[in-house]
């Protein structure tokens, strides 16, 4: 099993989508010894936004690109490859503003590639990245899921689904920035979740 950890936290150290991530993952790797794990953490190396320039390159034939526009178009290469490897996909997702971090964003915008990870048929649009089960770590300052306010549990699944990726367990630490007793809830319920998700 290859498991695939992406940390969509703006934190590079302290994150509690990463922390909640972590736990998701070592669960994993204790079910299957022999799984390996490749972690990318989106704060550390951040990956560009979808400019003009990064369109400009995507749109342009492979054989016409300049330099420039090769490079740009192989860092989202690279983050294709990584997902296209993995059997297991693990997301930790921080609440931003009721959505999730450009970190994340960026990533999102990176590894959706008309006729790479989706295409369009005549019966509409197809997933490529197929047969794969996504793990989304949220963590959130205060209590969303189930309400008008969590926007990130349909775009995720939307997104997810779209390509290709219909098999997504979601685990919540929530109100974590409601007080030390509200937090230590908000772990314990993560962790009743991770062990649902893996069950």
């Amino acid at each position: 099993m290859n498991i695939l950890q992406i940390n969509g936290s703006a934190r590079a150290a302290g994150a509690n989508s990463t922390r909640v991530a972590d736990a998701i993952v070592a669960r994993l790797r204790a079910a299957d010894p022999s799984a390996t794990l490749s972690v990318r953490d989106l704060a550390r190396a951040p990956h560009p936004a979808l400019d003009e320039a990064a369109l400009g390159a995507l749109f342009t034939p492979a054989e016409q690109r300049t330099p420039e526009q090769a490079a740009r178009v192989a860092l989202d290469d690279a983050l294709i490859a990584e997902v296209q490897a993995a059997d297991v996909i693990v997301l930790g997702v921080p609440m931003y503003n009721f959505s999730v971090s450009v970190q994340l964003k960026n990533w999102i915008d990176a590894i959706a590639r008309v006729g790479v990870t989706f295409r369009y048929t005549e019966n509409g649009p197809e997933g490529l990245l197929k047969g794969k089960r996504v793990y989304v770590a949220f963590a959130r300052g205060g209590r969303y899921r189930g309400t008008a306010a969590d926007t990130q549990t349909p775009y995720l699944q939307t997104v997810l689904g779209f390509l290709g990726m219909s098999d997504v367990r979601f685990v919540y630490a929530e109100g974590l920035n409601m007080g030390a007793e509200a937090a230590q809830q908000g772990f314990a319920e993560a962790e009743a979740d991770i062990a649902a998700a893996l069950a």
